[in-house]
């Protein structure tokens, strides 16, 4: 009877132990499917509106917000890259609020200037950003996290890339600098098909009451046609003329030998342009065989993302029609 009672005391261990050895498993093998199914519930991690990253400026590392909400921008060279990166713009510089491609994009914004340091302050950004030449630099220091950048040190596809870093949109960026490049070589070999790869292009501009031809790398679409871009040729004299500073001054009498096969007129109405009536002027061959593309000079001022999608659907319009 005692060994009877043993062995059933024995049976009734062995029983339990197993019972409690398969919830066990139960138990992991839930926890295991649920910390599986974790991932696809919940949404992917994202910055901080309050967190930071470390920016590489010219000046050395800067801590900037990773989700700028905030962003005054003193100068009219880089307002659209920031634009084209989505970031809310709450202060700029007039001359791009007069962009007529960024009228209705910037009607909330402030115009500012790097006198305003108190109106700036007001706006409360969260980051500031200018050229390396601006004023008041330290004060503005004071207010947000202040970037500086030094105008044609880069290419304006890599300044594209370091506003992506800064604003924590580089692949965003990166994205566009691609396609841009991919799309420009595309125009540049139909355009070439069409007028020739050894068709001189010339760019003119009336500014400050003065008349200039344009060279490489400074806006007004050169980043497009020239080196770079298209790799239309310049007539001789202008790139000669234009090789040092990148613009070159003209007067309405030797105008003529600075006009290439085509021409760009980026035309400010607020300018004269009377010589446009004069006989000299209309028996030039490029204006007689119709190749002068006017353009608005103040969509035409700048080489940010905004300002170069405009250009090159212009260049695309004009040369194959």
């Amino acid at each position: 009877m005692k060994k009877t009672s043993i062995l059933l005391a024995l049976v009734l261990i062995l029983i339990l132990s197993a019972c409690g050895s398969n919830s066990k498993s139960a138990n992991n093998a839930n926890a295991n499917n649920s910390s599986s199914a974790a991932p696809s519930d919940s949404p992917s991690p994202e910055a901080s509106d309050s967190g930071t990253i470390t920016y590489q400026s010219e000046e050395g590392p800067v801590e900037v917000p990773s989700n700028p909400q905030r962003v005054v921008v003193i100068t009219r060279f880089l307002t659209g890259n920031v634009m084209a990166l989505g970031v809310p713009l709450v202060g700029v510089d007039q001359m791009s609020k007069d962009n007529p491609n960024f009228t209705d994009k910037l009607k909330d914004a402030e115009a500012v200037t790097d006198e305003d340091v108190e109106k700036i302050m007001e706006l409360d950004p969260d980051l500031i950003i200018g050229l390396s030449d601006i004023k008041n630099v330290d004060k503005f220091k004071k207010v947000a996290p202040t970037v500086t950048f030094t105008y044609g040190k880069v290419d304006y596809l890599t300044q594209q890339l370091e506003i992506g870093k800064l604003l924590n949109k580089e692949k965003e960026a990166q994205a566009w600098v691609d396609d841009f490049s991919a799309r420009v070589k595309d125009a540049g070999d139909k355009i070439k098909a069409k007028i020739g790869d050894k068709a001189t292009v010339s760019v003119i501009e009336t500014f400050n009451k003065q008349l200039y031809v344009y060279g490489d790398n400074y806006a007004r679409g050169t980043e497009i046609l020239y080196d770079g871009g298209f790799g239309l040729p310049k007539p001789e004299k202008v790139a000669e003329a234009t090789k040092t500073d990148g613009y070159f001054a003209l007067s309405t009498e030797v105008l003529k030998d600075y006009m290439g096969d085509y021409v760009i007129f980026s035309k400010n109405a607020d300018e004269d342009n009377s010589f446009q009536e004069t006989e000299t002027y209309k028996n030039i061959p490029t204006v007689k065989n119709n190749h002068v593309f006017e353009a608005d000079a103040k969509t035409f001022y700048f080489n940010d993302p905004l300002s170069l999608e405009y250009q090159l659907d212009f260049f695309i319009k004009h040369f194959l029609g």
